[in-house]
């Protein structure tokens, strides 16, 4: 305790804090567990970038954390030389708290180097960032943002020259640059003025919007004009970046009966109407829902507030609304953009579809019936990213579609993230081509199960913050990798693979190896070709348990399930005393 103390007492003795972070110091003077909350750790940077609290001390998000991270890929930039300095750094940012000022200071520490730094204007998608670094050929990009988390947490991603979240390799470079800073307040800055002044800071907008805006019209696989004119459309931003990208990219696409939730158009940082601006979570539609049945609307949209993630609501026969999963909005949208390209012959014999381990099957059953091969990764879009560039460079494979359970799709790879904007204009010619020939989304997700069978597929969490949660989170990882249960749900295990090993155990004793990289995940699989998977998340402090099921029938599949479920949270229960709700 004496040494997060001592670090405590060097942050409120610093001259340069700023009010508002000296103030949180000082009101918890004498308060140990908060004081060591803030200090017992260095704010982890990895391949998923950095996320965390707002706050004062070196395990939250302050302008400090932030320089410090810009000085640690600022230095590896430099190493590269001096051509990856004149390709130099793109810079966008989210509408949360801090999220300009952190975008310029990190552009301040960046340029401060003689490295050009091109700095987005206004708040834009995290999708668009990932497509300007690839327009401009710049050599890395960041983007400010903490996603669909609560308004008190911040963050920011980086990004490598394919657009592509860096990779393992690349994020442990920067932080042995960070490691070696030996004083986290003396980062060095350079003033705004002198930047622009001196030709290394470049401000940008309008010039990315349009050429992004003319990409996404590539996407568009039908005409139908006059049905996409009259289909109604509920669009919410959820307070976010996404607002103008998706407005501007629906029009392109031809819809011109959209609403945007007025509630919630603006961008604010507060995130006033909704407790979480996730897409996932129903209570992040409720006035979308409101609106939709004012205007009796087709197709409800929503997007994070980096517009990487996309949420839907369908409207059903009775007039009421489904809210897909994740998983349904994929395999919707897989099946609909192969069934287009099999009719205009344009599948190509060495297509793939890339989803992650997480990823419900039904994916890969839709797309063996159009002679498209699946591939699976680590989950994480940057090993998505990864393999389109690696397919690019081989030519062995030819990307068609991308995507995560997590809401989470990429169609056209000049974006090299999930991209919500891409998905939304997708989505929308969807429905107004099922529109067109009689039925509505929800009946073709019914339709797609009464074909290749009844996929559900769930997620738990549990949340376990602070130094004694990450002790907890390796203990479960630790008891379920070295005491693996024989069954989950009363049905039996048949393999094990274990990515952090690297191999699949399977029940005959065999092990064969993995190829993916290592990580800190256990998949099982079961002999009803259910399964499994456990994994800590690499941006938030949890440990999260997925699970996917296929049967028969929907009552089938909701029981089996319902058992899986009950099963391993009760077991999780035991391991962590009981302590923990999910």
């Amino acid at each position: 305790m004496s040494n997060v103390l001592e670090k405590y007492e060097a942050w409120i003795n610093e001259t340069s804090l700023p009010d508002h972070l000296k103030m949180e110091l000082q009101s918890i003077v004498g308060n140990h567990k908060e004081i060591e909350d803030r200090f017992y750790q260095k704010i982890q940077f990895g391949t998923g970038g950095m996320r965390g609290l707002l706050g004062a001390g070196i395990n939250r998000i302050n302008i400090y954390t932030i320089r410090l991270v810009a000085e640690g890929l600022a230095l590896l930039i430099q190493n590269h030389g001096k051509i990856a300095m004149q390709k130099g750094v793109v810079i966008a940012y989210d509408t949360r708290h801090f999220s300009e000022q952190f975008a310029i200071e990190i552009a301040k520490t960046i340029g401060k180097y003689g490295i050009q730094v091109f700095l987005f204007e206004e708040s834009r998608p995290t999708p668009e960032l990932s497509f300007a670094i690839r327009q401009l050929g710049a050599f890395a990009g960041v983007v400010v943002t903490a996603s669909h988390n609560p308004a008190d947490y911040n963050g920011l991603k980086v990004y490598g020259e394919d657009g592509g979240q860096l990779p393992p390799a690349a994020s442990d470079e920067i932080v042995n640059y960070m490691d070696s800073i030996p004083n986290i307040f003396r980062v060095d800055i350079q003033d705004e003025k002198t930047l622009l002044e001196n030709g290394f800071l470049h401000y940008i907008l309008k010039e990315i919007d349009d050429a992004y805006q003319e990409c996404l019209l590539t996407l568009s696989e039908i005409g139908l004009h006059s049905i996409k004119e009259v289909l109604s459309i509920i669009y919410t931003p959820l307070h976010g970046s996404g607002l103008v990208p998706v407005s501007t990219g629906l029009k392109g696409f031809g819809f011109h009966n959209v609403t945007v939730v007025p509630e919630q158009e603006r961008p604010d940082p507060t995130f006033p109407t909704v407790t979480f601006p996730n897409p996932e979570e129903r209570e992040a539609f409720e006035l979308a829902i409101q609106l939709g049945h004012k205007k009796e609307a087709e197709l409800l949209l929503a997007t994070d507030p980096d517009a990487d993630r996309l949420g839907v609501a369908v409207r059903k026969d009775d007039g009421n609304y489904e809210l897909l999963t994740g998983n349904q909005l994929g395999a919707l949208l897989l099946h609909y953009i192969l069934l287009q390209k099999k009719t205009k012959n344009e599948i190509p014999e060495n297509g793939i579809v890339l989803k992650t381990i997480v990823t419900s099957e039904l994916g890969r059953a839709i797309a063996e019936k159009f002679g498209v091969h699946t591939l699976d990764t680590l989950t994480g879009f940057k090993f998505i990213s990864e393999k389109i560039e690696e397919f690019n460079y081989s030519g062995q494979f030819k990307f068609l579609f991308g995507y995560e359970e997590s809401y989470g799709y990429l169609i056209g790879e000049f974006s090299r993230d999930k991209d919500a904007v891409q998905a939304a204009l997708v989505t929308s010619e969807m429905a107004a081509y099922y529109k067109s020939i009689g039925i509505s989304m929800f009946d073709a997700l019914t339709n797609l199960y009464k074909e290749f069978g009844y996929y559900k597929e769930s997620l738990k969490s549990i949340t376990l913050k602070g130094k004694g949660g990450q002790e907890s989170i390796a203990q479960i990882m630790s008891e379920f990798r070295n005491h693996p249960p024989e069954t989950i749900g009363g049905i039996r295990i048949i393999a094990l693979e274990d990515y952090k090993k690297r191999t699949r155990h399977e029940l005959n004793g065999e092990s064969i190896p993995i190829s993916l990289p290592e990580a800190d995940v256990l998949k099982f699989f079961l002999e009803d070709d259910s399964w499994v998977c456990i994994r800590p998340s690499g941006t938030e402090p949890k440990c999260k348990f997925y699970f996917g099921v296929r049967k028969g029938s929907a009552e089938e599949v909701d029981g089996a399930l319902r058992m899986m479920e009950g099963d391993l949270m009760e077991r999780i229960n035991v391991i962590t005393s009981g302590l923990f709700n999910y």
